[in-house]
């Protein structure tokens, strides 16, 4: 045990850890804002913490041998990982990029099976803690204090308004989801959707909602992999998908994107990005939430979009954007925690608050943030300012608002 305080006392120098060990005996470590309290039940936790921290601080707490204080989960994680980086050494990292690599050759049928594991899930589960129309991607906050519901309707409006939609135009939407984005689009804009998904449960969501809605003629939803569809679109958009193509596969991606794009036509990408170097996925993610999953670094993202016909004609950067989405969606999840334990399982539950907290501390600390790319065969067919976001008839007023 004096190994491992020994190593805290080393590690946290930024923000405050008040560690409660199962003697009783209490710690504190660094100084500052923010605090947190780590409650520690077994004596040898810290021990295979200190062994494998990737894997171990995400297992320890599922099975239940440390809490933080109520509601401290993701400000402890915060601090854990604002102070993580002293230690981070440059041995291994050819090893580890190779193996993020292979992590990540995610073939169509590997694709398929990837994203069975997570969004196959209950869709019972998802309406616990999403809004109400299912968006599962990042929103867009005008004002912070916005709650989810506009916060997402925003993001929605916000990606409208970069496609530069006009009545009647064909929009192909990779990466659907359970169909929120494109029941938007073919509502709100008059435009026809060809949403593409490999989650036979938010396929069947997708296709009800948008029956339920009077939208089956204006809407159309397929279980497809991207690099199985054809077509030629006005327009592109995939928002909260590209984190599941796999590096290997950026280039074939983007060429997808643009054998699919008429010409004159504009595509929007809303993808997580790391603003730092290219890295590797965490291991306790990658087993139990997105296998195969990895959030590209904007060099690794640019460098696939060079492969292709397409050309950049705007780049926007939402950085905490996510924190207050994923804030919100604990939050929701927290007040229905008792059902979701009941149904699936204490266990899980742990899984998934740690899931959802250590997501918003990697935004929260700045290594994460989210991209929206314009992309355009010809860049002429978009305004050469962002003015045209803002004064549009079709945006909300408190998108006019901004900027």
């Amino acid at each position: 045990m004096k190994h491992e305080l020994a190593l805290l006392e080393r590690l946290l120098r930024v923000g405050t850890v008040e560690l409660e060990l199962p003697d009783g005996s209490r710690h504190c470590f660094g100084s500052g804002t923010p605090r947190a309290s780590w409650i520690v039940r077994r004596p040898d936790t810290l021990r295979r913490i200190a062994a494998n921290p990737e894997m171990a601080l995400g297992e320890s707490y599922m099975a239940g041998e440390w809490v933080a204080g109520p509601g401290e989960l993701a400000t402890l994680l915060t601090v854990l990982m604002r102070n993580a980086g002293q230690l981070a050494g440059s041995g291994g990292r050819l090893r580890r990029l190779l193996g993020g690599l292979l992590q990540q050759w995610n073939r169509v049928q590997a694709s398929y099976r990837n994203v069975a594991h997570h969004y196959d899930l209950d869709e019972w589960l998802f309406r616990q803690f999403l809004d109400r129309e299912m968006y599962y991607s990042c929103a867009y906050f005008p004002r912070p204090q916005m709650d989810i519901e506009a916060a997402q309707q925003a993001k929605a409006e916000h990606i409208a308004g970069k496609l530069l939609l006009e009545p009647g135009m064909q929009v192909l939407d990779i990466g659907c989801g359970w169909g929120s984005l494109a029941l938007h689009l073919a509502e709100h804009h008059q435009v026809r959707v060809t949403g593409v998904t490999l989650s036979r449960r938010q396929l069947e969501v997708a296709e009800r909602t948008a029956a339920e809605r009077g939208l089956a003629d204006r809407v159309r939803f397929l279980l497809q992999d991207y690099r199985e569809h054809t077509g030629r679109y006005d327009r592109v958009v995939s928002v909260g998908m590209f984190e599941h193509v796999g590096r290997p596969f950026y280039p074939r991606f983007f060429q997808q994107v643009a054998a699919n794009l008429a010409d004159g036509g504009v595509a929007l990408l809303h993808t997580i990005c790391r603003l730092g170097p290219p890295g590797t996925t965490n291991g306790w993610v990658r087993k139990y939430i997105f296998p195969g999953g990895y959030s590209p670094a904007l060099s690794e993202l640019t460098d696939g979009i060079e492969r292709s016909r397409l050309k950049v004609a705007d780049l926007e950067l939402l950085r905490r954007h996510y924190a207050f989405t994923l804030q919100a969606w604990q939050a929701r999840f927290q007040q229905q925690r008792a059902a979701v334990a009941q149904r699936m399982g204490e266990r899980f539950c742990r899984m998934w608050e740690f899931y959802l907290a250590a997501s918003q501390a990697g935004f929260e600390v700045g290594s994460l943030g989210v991209a929206q790319v314009q992309l355009a065969t010809d860049v002429s067919a978009v305004p050469l300012t962002r003015d045209y976001l803002y004064r549009s008839r079709s945006a909300p007023a408190v998108l006019r608002r901004v900027g």
